[in-house]
C-alpha cells in the first residue's frame, strides 16, 4: 500500500471531493462538515468571500477516510443543490458517501468502477429535521 506523503495514512484511504454548481459558502459548509467528520490531508476549507475575489468553478478537498473522528455533526444549511464528485477508493469513496447520505438529502447521478478506483457523482441538498 502506498503511503500519502503529506500524512501518515494509506493513500488508498483519500477521498478527493469536487464540488461545482456553488458558492463559497455552500462549499465551505459541505467542507466544514466533513472535516467535522474525517481528517482533511489538505489546505483548509475557503474562507469569507471577498470582494474582489471570483468564485472557482471548482472547490476541491481531500479526506482521510481511515480518520474518523468521534461524534456526528448536525446537518448544515446550503442554499442550493451542490454537485459533488467523490474520487478514490471504492471502499473508502462508499465510506465518505455514506457519511454524507447522514447529514445531507442525497441523490445519485451515477459512478465509475475501474480496477482500483470509483467515481460518484451526487448531488446533496440541506437535509430539513422536523420537531
Amino acid at each position: 500500500m502506498e503511503s500519502n506523503g503529506t500524512r501518515n495514512h494509506p493513500a488508498d484511504c483519500d477521498v478527493t471531493v469536487q464540488l461545482s454548481d456553488c458558492g463559497r459558502e455552500d462549499a465551505r459548509a459541505v467542507f466544514e462538515t466533513l472535516d467535522r467528520v474525517f481528517a482533511r490531508c489538505d489546505v483548509p476549507a475557503p474562507g469569507p468571500e471577498q470582494a474582489h475575489d471570483h468564485e472557482p468553478t471548482v472547490w476541491m478537498a481531500t479526506f482521510d477516510s481511515s480518520a474518523r473522528r468521534s461524534g456526528e455533526p448536525g446537518p448544515p444549511n446550503l442554499s442550493t443543490s451542490v454537485t459533488t464528485l467523490l474520487t478514490g477508493d471504492h471502499q473508502a469513496v462508499a465510506t465518505v458517501e455514506r457519511a454524507l447520505g447522514g447529514l445531507f438529502e442525497v441523490r445519485s447521478a451515477g459512478s465509475v468502477s475501474g480496477e482500483h478506483e470509483k467515481e460518484a457523482r451526487l448531488h446533496l441538498t440541506s437535509r430539513y429535521v422536523t420537531h
